[in-house]
């Protein structure tokens, strides 16, 4: 039976779960993205239809991508600079290969990634350099070695099998979503169950102990950077299919900003030690939405920007006070 009392105390119970920086972390991000589509379905015309959404997800499928392989390298308390410039490498690999045939071109596009990904890893795990400054010198170099390889010059893509990957689609759901899906699914199979899932958050959590207690701590870090840099190779090729060009001079850009961003707001720590796949796919989610809404209501970019900073620093003061309590 249900006293008055019991009947008090739920909307007491309530409130304080709601003052808790654990319940924002974890399920903040899920009720901002249906803020901002209660928003847009009150003050924006023709933003809930299929053809807009439909082009928000095609938009937001390639963050999603680099976001996956960077919640993985944030697990593990590190972070990767370098994505941006990687899918400028991989979009400028791609024209001087298209004519050996598709699956070499992208073979080699994936591979470049992954080069990227060990020498980070490398830098990190056995060299011992932080991950800031490992993967800068990449963030720099490696779209620098993108320009030279195309010459500083965009080139069309008229191969019609690459351009099928940006235009695409399987049962009405775009290929480029679809692959995002698919990857998040795997992303989070990986984390939850596997051992090399595990062990990312293991060592995320705590290296020194996952080291004394027999973890191969170098060889997971290096195979975590690996996957990012991979991802952000898969997340170049989508790109550069649905732009129909290749301009290693652009394309990328600020990514691993928008990356991170996908990743805090989406509730995986900074400090490492837990992954949140599916609130990564909301942070990215979340920050498409936000950017297409000022948009459509004739504020610049910049105005995105400004507010993706603002969300940022949220999402990491709420992460601070929860650890702190």
């Amino acid at each position: 039976m249900t006293t008055p009392a019991t009947t008090l105390e739920r909307p007491t119970k309530q409130l304080a779960r709601l003052r808790d920086p654990a319940w924002y972390q974890e399920y903040g991000v899920y009720a901002a993205v249906a803020v901002v589509l209660l928003f847009n379905a009150l003050f924006t015309e023709h933003f809930l239809t299929a053809d807009n959404l439909r082009t928000q997800l095609v938009q937001v499928a390639p963050i999603v991508i680099v976001a996956l392989g960077m919640a993985l390298v944030i697990g593990t308390e590190g972070i990767d600079l370098s994505v941006g410039s990687t899918m400028a490498l991989a979009t400028a690999l791609l024209p001087l290969y298209l004519g050996y045939g598709l699956v070499p071109a992208l073979l080699i596009a994936l591979l470049a990634g992954a080069v990227v990904g060990a020498i980070n890893g490398t830098l990190v795990s056995l060299v011992g350099l932080q991950p800031i400054v490992a993967t800068l010198a990449l963030f720099v170099g490696g779209r620098g070695l993108a320009l030279v390889m195309a010459d500083g010059q965009l080139k069309q893509i008229v191969n019609p099998d690459l351009l099928a990957l940006g235009t695409g689609s399987f049962l009405g759901i775009p290929l480029v979503v679809l692959i995002a899906g698919v990857l998040a699914l795997a992303v989070a199979f990986l984390v939850r169950r596997t051992t090399f899932g595990r062990q990312i958050v293991a060592i995320g959590g705590n290296r020194p102990a996952a080291a004394l207690s027999g973890l191969p701590v170098k060889r997971v870090l290096t195979g975590v950077y690996i996957l990012c840099g991979t991802m952000a190779a898969l997340a170049g090729i989508l790109a550069t299919a649905r732009l129909t060009a290749s301009d290693p001079s652009s394309l990328g850009t600020l990514m691993e900003l928008s990356a991170i961003t996908a990743v805090v707001v989406g509730g995986t720590p900074l400090g490492g030690g837990s992954i949140r796949v599916l609130g990564t796919v909301a942070g990215a989610l979340l920050m498409q939405l936000l950017r297409a809404t000022l948009v459509k209501h004739d504020l610049p970019d910049s105005s995105a920007q400004i507010a993706q900073a603002a969300i940022i620093i949220a999402a990491v003061y709420v992460a601070r006070e929860r650890r702190s309590r």
